[in-house]
């Protein structure tokens, strides 16, 4: 484990998060052929007028084929809690729009876009965007920082795309060969997987992985970290002993507890969250 994790925060119990959604905003961010996407917002309680908000987007995980963005509601509703503004985006999946992987990676793309260039809209510190996903979500968050192509033709492309900040959930990082994806994505890999995209600059992350992940290796992740390094930079990793895909959720709650404990504390060390206000568990 990297840094100082001593701290033990509270969370919040199931109760009060969904409670928090009674201030949920849905807004269309991008509309491309016959689709319209959106993403919930949902803002920290008594936002101060003229104060700006660090702001987090999560992108559900299914394989790029399926999903829904409810998946990261609990982490979402714990951190508007803290004082972030949320968003749980929706992309392009195969299941749903029969698109491939690549759509997903330009909607993910789009969504960071979109809340960068309305950061004023939103009571936003537009230096303080967190991307985070879980498994293919977490391979879109990634790629949001370090792949440079997979552009949407009407984005404005004078807005950056990259986040200043990486929570990544058992992220599908290696899309190469022997790795996740790669039978639908081929040799597009060289510009699409991050693992082979890792360059200076790269926003500091945190990965919680499992150790009995049947599709991400555990060297996989320290090999990704071993790079993030050799660029210089910062990469926290959590490894949960014996635990498989999808163990961050939130039906398993005491992992669900500890990983978003963990990246809080992760957010405090970086200067986007305060150690108080402790939310308490009931």
């Amino acid at each position: 484990m990297n840094g100082n994790y001593s701290l033990k925060l509270l969370i919040i119990s199931s109760l009060t998060a969904w409670n928090l959604f009674s201030q949920n905003e849905s807004i269309v961010y991008k509309q491309v052929d016959t689709t319209t996407l959106v993403m919930e917002v949902i803002k920290p309680e008594n936002m101060i007028a003229g104060k700006k908000y660090p702001a987090m987007v999560f992108f559900f995980g299914g394989g790029w084929n399926e999903g829904k963005i409810s998946q990261f509601e609990p982490q979402a509703a714990y951190f508007s809690k803290r004082g972030i503004v949320c968003f749980l985006a929706d992309y392009r999946v195969k299941n749903r729009q029969h698109t491939t992987p690549f759509e997903s990676l330009k909607d993910a793309k789009s969504a960071i876009r979109f809340i960068r260039e309305r950061a004023d809209d939103y009571q936003i510190d537009p230096s303080k965007i967190i991307a985070s996903g879980g498994s293919a979500g977490g391979q879109l968050a990634a790629a949001t920082a370090m792949i440079s192509g997979f552009n949407e033709g009407s984005d404005n492309l004078s807005v950056s795309c990259k986040p200043n900040a990486l929570v990544l959930f058992n992220p599908v990082i290696d899309n190469g060969p022997g790795g996740v994806g790669y039978s639908r994505i081929d040799m597009a890999y060289k510009e699409f997987s991050p693992l082979h995209n890792i360059q200076k600059g790269a926003p500091p992350t945190v990965i919680f992985q499992g150790t009995d992940d049947y599709l991400i290796p555990v060297e996989t992740i320290k090999y990704f970290q071993k790079v993030m390094q050799t660029v210089g930079s910062r990469c926290d990793v959590f490894f949960y002993e014996g635990r498989k895909h999808g163990f961050f959720n939130y039906n398993k709650f005491e992992n669900y507890k500890d990983t978003v404990s963990k990246a809080d504390i992760f957010l405090q060390s970086l200067g986007f969250l305060k150690k108080e206000p402790i939310i308490e568990i009931e």
